[in-house]
């Protein structure tokens, strides 16, 4: 055994407390840094000596040679890290639908005095009084003003919801930007760690930057993550490249390789594709480029905030029929403004004006057909098998009534003589028939309480899912943050173990050092 063992015990006591404390330091440093995970010093016995050998000294056993550290390693558990992928990515989901169907909440505004609802039924009151005195000049104006308001509110109601499509498509578009940058930097990020590893280092900090971007990327979409370990000779405590799989039900497809560097960096990018179906903009595709999925047509089922934009704004799925909450809501409203129009002009064009009346009168013999009251204007129309889209933003009162209400055709054609409210109270009665266009046994007021009934009840429930999956994050997170996050208390007490162990290490290398002094300089005269 050397003469100075005592010296090296105690150097390497000292080096160890220092990586120790050193580490403490950079925790309480990223304390407060995003995705930081606490690292600890794991400490080895070094070899002892005699090492088991053939020549080794005969002691009567073997001595311990002092401290190493072993590896620095993040506080982490993989399961927590997968437990909490999956409730962020729920949550996300289930967000994003609520936040959509709250903004079309607004918009609809149901129930409410500015809504579609009380709007048309101040414009059926307007009739029943217009039947009660259909001579009245007032009572005509107020009509008038009313089937303005009404076709208005469709206009607005129609271009509102365009215009939430169309934040949600630039919403989708940025989306897909962040899905494709975080793709792109894991792919760094492996290339980095590919570097490192296979010279026995442990890169923690690139694990916690890599980590973060795929607690990002879960919540946008649905993703698996596995480990491939790297080339030469890496620690046990190393984790490895990251090969990240988009989960599209029953399907995987690679978006990040892991293994050699050249392939780490050869991910896929997605990219979303809009069109015009049926005069309305939906989703018809969301795709990796390139991919290799030879499967073509399949449908995005990726649950996430991107799954969520996608059904929200509307698309087109894979047997070309289109969906989607927004979309569905546009559909409806244009059903039943073409509806409502078509009956009630119907009913308007069967009536007589005032100048019909006053003709007939003055003995003219003619058979009267009235102006519609409704107009639609042909250029924003598509007709497709549903019906005619763009009917509630291109609704519309008659010029002909705008510039005279004596043209509104209150009075029944088969009255010879003088004005009466017939078919003013006939179109009144419009609110309650049933209409084909709607659906079976369907009138305008219920096929529209229907519609917004419907809304209320996904929007309730949608807020129940998020409150539900938001409880199961946060408590996922919170477990996950007792295992891995920085504890100011446990470094404070950390630091003066090791310092305390330090000392400790200084002062025993002291007192080696004062008994080598006496051995050396003090024990006589040895050779004179």
């Amino acid at each position: 055994m050397s003469t100075f063992h005592g010296l090296e015990v105690a150097k390497r006591g000292l080096f160890a407390q220092q990586s120790a404390l050193h580490t403490t330091g950079h925790n309480i440093a990223n304390a407060n840094t995003e995705g930081y995970t606490r690292q600890r010093v794991n400490f080895e016995q070094t070899a002892p000596f005699p090492p088991a050998s053939r020549n080794r000294p005969n002691m009567p056993g073997q001595i311990g040679s002092g401290v190493q550290p072993g590896s620095i390693e993040r506080v982490r558990e993989q399961f927590l890290d997968l437990q909490y992928r999956g409730e962020a990515n729920k949550t996300a989901y289930w967000e994003t639908l609520a936040g959509s169907i709250s903004n079309m909440e607004e918009v609809m505004n149901e129930p409410s005095e500015q809504g579609l609802a009380k709007t048309m039924d101040r414009f059926w009151e307007s009739l029943q009084d217009l039947a009660t005195n259909p001579e009245d000049a007032g009572a005509r104006s107020v009509v008038r003003q009313r089937g303005i308001a009404v076709a208005e509110t469709f206009n607005h109601l129609s271009g509102s919801l365009k215009g939430i499509q169309k934040d949600l498509e630039n919403e989708m578009n940025v989306t897909i930007k962040d899905i494709n940058s975080s793709l792109k930097q894991i792919g760094q990020l492996n290339r980095q760690i590919g570097d490192v590893e296979p010279h026995g280092y442990v890169p923690n900090d690139l694990y916690d930057e890599r980590d973060r971007l795929i607690d990002d990327l879960s919540q946008m979409i649905d993703i698996e993550v596995k480990y491939e370990s790297g080339q030469g000779s890496p620690k046990a405590a190393a984790m490895g490249q990251a090969t990240v799989f988009l989960v599209n039900g029953d399907e995987r497809e690679t978006l990040v390789k892991g293994g050699s560097n050249e392939e780490s960096l050869s991910t896929p990018q997605f990219e979303a594709t809009f069109e015009e179906v049926g005069g309305r903009k939906v989703v018809t595709g969301i795709s990796l480029v390139p991919s290799a999925n030879e499967k073509e047509g399949a449908d995005f089922l990726s649950q996430g905030r991107l799954l969520a934009l996608k059904e929200a704004h509307g698309y087109q799925d894979s047997a070309g029929g289109t969906k989607g909450m927004l979309h569905g809501m546009s559909e409806d409203l244009d059903k039943m403004a073409f509806a409502f129009a078509n009956r009630f002009n119907e009913v308007h064009e069967d009536g007589a004006t005032l100048k019909d009346i006053e003709e007939k009168t003055n003995g003219a013999d003619k058979a009267f057909r009235s102006q519609p009251f409704f107009i639609l204007s042909t250029q924003n129309l598509t007709e497709d098998e549903d019906g005619f889209n763009g009917a509630a933003g291109s609704l519309n009162v008659h010029q002909a009534i705008k510039d005279d209400t004596d043209n509104i055709a209150a009075a029944s054609r088969l009255q010879p003589f003088g004005g009466d409210g017939t078919n003013a109270l006939a179109m009144a009665e419009v609110k309650d028939e049933v209409l084909p266009d709607l659906g079976k046994a369907v009138s305008l007021k219920s096929f529209y309480e229907g519609v917004i009934g419907k809304m209320g009840v996904e929007a309730q429930e949608y807020q129940r899912m998020t409150d539900n999956s938001t409880i199961l994050k946060e408590s996922v997170e919170q477990r996950r943050q007792s295992v891995s996050a920085v504890s100011l208390d446990e470094e404070m007490t950390n630091m003066i173990k090791y310092q305390h162990a330090y000392n400790a290490s200084a002062r025993n290398m002291t007192a080696v050092d004062e008994m080598l002094d006496r051995i050396i300089n003090q024990m006589g005269l040895v050779g004179r």
